[in-house]
């Protein structure tokens, strides 16, 4: 009799209900990694609250300060008290929240912890009116146009050409704030992002998305105005332009951020091509550049697609193998950073920025 009752209550252990709570690391373990990055930023901030490299704005800050938040620091705390203060005086008379440059980046990044840490409603004059500056810098002119739609670093004027990245952080940004989805800038921002995607039809008619090859279908462009760019190193032979998977993790997240569906085919050729070149060994399309910037955006997709296992090839649990490569890759002072100096990755404070950012996300809520 005591066989039998052992063995009923390993079955009901093994049941299902016992399976759907493994999904995921355990949560003291992530615990672990956050405390030891929180206690190595600690070390680094300024006296003026400020993470920044010494060409940033203020958007290191503000990604560390919405990290901490998410992970579970309240708005008290020093070190994000601190940030909160420095960011406070980055916001300018335009509503915009930047110093000299790269307004339009940091402004959506800053936005978003503002939101992160409302209390009260303490920001909502800050969201409100960087919201309208947002609003205000988007690219015009013809809907026909490349452009249409598009955010870049800066306003337009500034030579500043709009991209995929600053575009998706935008969106992002826009429905933190509550702009409605079918706003006029969100529904224009996601004309711009389909000419980003490597997918050709009534949402992009431009040739570069003729001539992309087979594993580049379906995939995104970081700036689809590259293929008239002879010096581009984004071309392909073909004459399309190489996907990567920043990009289409960032075009998949805005889509379902802004309420498209599952079904939508602009949706599904992104997810066909995830499931085509799913790793976290690498950026596809760019091996170790802007890696972490990677891994924050396939989180912030994922967790958006809904999924707890992610199917390629095989059932992915995507939130355990993404702490257990961001585990792998922790100093022993508890910070990342990325040996490859594109975009900044290789100072700690960035890196280590999106390595929290993404580690928010990797416990089942």
């Amino acid at each position: 009799m005591r066989q039998l009752l052992l063995l009923a209550t390993a079955l009901v252990l093994a049941g299902p209900a016992n399976a759907q709570s493994k999904i995921g690391p355990d949560p003291k373990e992530v615990q672990a990694l956050v405390e030891k990055g929180y206690e190595f930023l600690k070390s680094r901030q300024k006296p003026d609250g400020s993470f920044e490299p010494a060409r940033g704005g203020p958007g290191t800050t503000a990604l560390i300060a919405a990290a901490l938040i998410r992970l579970g620091k309240p708005i008290d705390d020093p070190v994000i008290a601190k940030a909160l203060a420095f960011l406070e005086k980055s916001v300018q008379k335009d509503g915009g929240i930047y110093n000299k440059f790269l307004a339009n980046y940091t402004t959506s990044i800053a936005l978003v912890t503002f939101k992160e840490a409302n209390k009260d409603g303490k920001y909502n004059a800050v969201i409100a009116n960087a919201t309208k500056f947002l609003k205000s810098i988007q690219q015009g002119g013809s809907d026909t146009e490349l452009p249409f739609g598009g955010f870049g670093y800066d306003p337009p004027g500034s030579k500043s050409r709009p991209d995929a990245s600053n575009t998706h952080f935008t969106v992002e940004a826009l429905i933190a704030a509550g702009v409605p989805k079918d706003d006029p800038a969100v529904k224009n921002a996601l004309i711009f992002l389909s000419r980003c995607q490597n997918l050709p039809g009534e949402a992009n008619k431009f040739e570069f998305a003729k001539k992309a090859t087979e594993s580049d279908k379906g995939g995104f462009v970081y700036n689809p105005a590259d293929a008239t760019n002879e010096k581009s190193d984004k071309r392909t032979p073909e004459g399309g332009l190489r996907s990567e998977g920043g990009m289409t993790y960032a075009g998949l997240k805005s889509f379902l951020y802004a309420g498209v569906g599952k079904e939508d085919p602009r949706v599904k050729a992104a997810i066909d091509w995830i499931k085509r070149h799913y790793t976290l060994e690498e950026n596809p399309g760019q091996k170790d550049t802007a890696l972490y910037y990677y891994y924050h955006v396939f989180a912030k997709a994922m967790d958006a697609l809904g999924e707890d296992e992610f199917e390629a090839g095989k059932k992915h649990d995507w939130r355990k193998e993404l702490f257990e490569t961001l585990r792998s890759k922790q100093a022993a002072d508890g910070s990342w950073v990325n040996k490859n100096g594109q975009y900044l990755e290789n100072t700690p404070e960035l890196a280590t920025a999106f390595s929290l950012l993404s580690l928010s996300y990797v416990t089942k809520k």
